[in-house]
C-alpha cells in the first residue's frame, strides 16, 4: 500500500536516525525529503508545506520530553505531524440493541457494491449480524454482483431484480429485516455524479426514507485530490459522516486521496488495500503512519512511555532514575513491556531498531523475561526490595518454588544489576537506555 511514499519517507527518516548529529541542516534535509515524499504521493502542495513548516519549528524549538533523544522526538514530531494530515480516528460506534442503517453512496466506478460486499463481511468477522439492501436499480447486474459476493459471508441481501423504484426497494428491504436480530443494514446505492440532479434528489429520498444513521462515502483511491470534490458535492446532498477509501493497493496518489477526504472534515473510517474480499481494515491514522514509517505501531510504545511517567508512579520512577530500584520495580518494568505486546512488535516501533535485533535473539529474551517473572513471584518481599541478600541458600529456594534452575535466578540477579547500574550511570532516560533498563542490555 503507498509503496511509494513508504520508501521515501523510510529513506527521509534513516539519514535522521543514522546522523552523527542534529542541527539545523538536518532538519531543513528532513523537511525537504518529506516534502519531495508527500508531493510525489499528490498530496496537496498547501498541505505540504504546511506540515514541513511545522515539522521544522516544532524540531528546532521544542526540548524533548524524558523517554526520548532529541534524534527519535522529530521522528516523533514528523509522525505526529502525518497523522495529524490524515485526520482522527473516528469516533463511531454502532449502537446496540437497535438495528444501525448504514447509507453507501460514492461516484459510479468507485468500487461502491464491491466495498459494501466487504464491509459487510468485515462486520461480519466484528461479531455484528449484518443484512444487505441491494438499491442500485442503474447498473445491469449490480444487485447480482452483490448477492454473489456476499453469498462468500452468509450475509443476506435483499433486492428487487425488477423494481427502478429505489427508495421503494429500500422501504420494503428496511421492512424485511425489521424485527430480525440484525445489528446492521448496509444500503448499497447507485453510483452518480456529483452534477447528476436527478441522482443526488434520488439520494436524498433514500435518505429520507432510511433515516440512516451513517451515510458512508465511497471513494475510490486512484483520483487523489479530486476526493476533496467528490466529498464536498456529495455532503451538501446527505451529510457524509464516514468515508471508506478503495483501491489503496496500487495507487500512487493515495496519500491525495486520504489528505482530501481527511480535509473535508469527514472521518476516514475504512480503507480497501486489495481486491479480496477480506481486503479492508479499520482506518487509523497514527497506525497507519506508524506503518508507513516502518516504526510498526509507534503510538504503543509511546504509551509504554507516558505510563511509566505517570504521577501515580512517581515515587517508583524516581528511585528507578536514581538507581535505587529494587526487585519488584525491576519485575514491574517487565510486566509493563509484556502488557504492551511482543517485544518483536515493540523493537519494530521504535525508530533506528527495526531489523537491529534478530528474530531468535528476541524470543530468547521473551522466554527470558518469561521467566524471570516466575522467578520474582517466588521471592519473599524482603528479597524483593533488598536482592543483594539473596545468597546460594536463598537461590537454591528460589528456583524450587518458581520451577527454573538456579542458573536462571542467577543471570536473573546478573541482569538486574546490570540495569541499576546502568540506569545510575546514565544521564537521563533515552529511548535506547529505556529498553536496556528492561533487562535486555546483557
Amino acid at each position: 500500500m503507498l509503496d511509494g511514499l513508504k520508501d521515501n519517507l523510510r529513506v527521509a527518516i534513516k539519514k535522521v536516525v543514522k546522523s552523527s548529529g542534529v542541527d539545523e541542516n538536518l532538519i531543513e534535509e528532513l523537511a525537504k525529503d518529506v516534502q519531495r515524499a508527500l508531493i510525489s504521493s499528490d498530496v496537496n502542495v498547501r498541505l505540504v508545506l504546511k506540515i514541513t513548516e511545522s515539522l521544522k519549528n516544532r524540531s528546532l524549538n521544542e526540548t524533548p520530553p524524558p523517554g526520548l533523544s532529541r534524534r527519535d522526538h522529530i521522528v516523533k514530531i514528523l509522525y505526529d505531524e502525518l497523522a495529524k494530515l490524515l485526520g482522527n480516528d473516528t469516533d463511531f460506534s454502532f449502537q446496540p440493541d437497535r438495528q444501525n442503517k448504514v447509507i453507501m453512496l460514492g461516484i459510479q466506478g468507485s468500487g461502491k457494491t464491491t466495498a459494501t460486499a466487504k464491509l459487510a463481511k468485515f462486520l461480519t468477522r466484528q461479531g455484528y449480524a449484518v443484512g444487505v439492501i441491494g438499491a442500485d436499480t442503474y447498473r445491469p447486474g449490480a444487485l447480482v454482483q452483490l448477492k454473489t459476493m456476499c453469498e462468500k459471508s452468509n450475509v443476506e441481501v435483499y433486492g428487487e431484480e425488477n423494481n427502478k423504484d429505489s427508495p421503494g426497494i429500500v422501504k420494503n428491504g428496511l421492512r424485511h429485516f425489521e424485527g430480525q436480530p440484525f445489528d446492521i443494514i448496509l444500503v448499497d446505492t447507485a453510483g452518480r455524479h456529483k452534477e447528476e440532479k436527478d441522482l443526488l434528489d434520488e439520494m436524498a429520498n433514500i435518505r429520507k426514507v432510511a433515516e440512516p444513521d451513517l451515510a458512508l462515502l465511497v471513494i475510490d483511491g486512484t483520483i487523489g485530490q479530486q476526493c476533496f470534490n467528490q466529498a464536498e458535492a456529495f455532503h451538501k446532498t446527505i451529510p457524509v459522516g464516514g468515508i471508506l477509501i478503495t483501491k489503496l493497493d496500487s495507487s500512487a496518489k493515495g496519500g491525495g486521496a486520504i489528505a482530501a477526504s481527511a480535509a473535508t472534515g469527514a472521518q476516514i473510517m475504512y480503507i480497501g488495500t486489495g481486491e479480496r474480499i477480506d481486503d479492508l481494515e479499520k482506518f487509523a491514522p497514527t497506525r497507519f503512519v506508524g506503518r508507513m514509517l516502518g516504526m510498526g505501531d509507534v503510538q504503543a510504545l509511546l504509551d509504554l512511555a507516558k505510563r511509566l511517567e505517570s504521577e501515580g508512579d512517581d515515587v517508583r520512577m524516581k528511585r528507578i532514575s536514581s538507581g535505587k530500584m529494587n526487585m519488584d520495580d525491576f519485575y514491574y518494568q517487565i510486566s509493563e513491556i509484556s502488557n504492551a505486546g511482543s517485544l518483536k512488535g515493540i523493537f519494530e516501533s521504535m525508530p533506528g531498531i527495526q531489523g537491529a535485533i534478530k528474530e531468535d535473539q528476541l524470543d530468547k529474551m521473551e522466554d527470558r523475561m518469561s521467566k524471570w517473572r516466575y522467578i520474582i513471584q517466588s521471592m519473599t518481599a524482603t528479597e524483593k526490595d533488598d536482592p543483594d541478600i539473596l545468597n546460594m541458600s536463598r537461590i537454591k529456594r528460589i528456583a524450587r518454588g518458581s520451577g527454573w534452575s538456579e542458573h536462571d535466578v542467577k543471570e536473573l540477579l546478573k541482569n538486574y544489576k546490570q540495569s541499576k547500574g546502568m540506569i545510575k550511570s546514565a544521564k537521563g532516560r533515552q529511548m535506547q537506555g529505556f529498553m536496556r533498563r528492561f533487562g535486555l542490555g546483557s
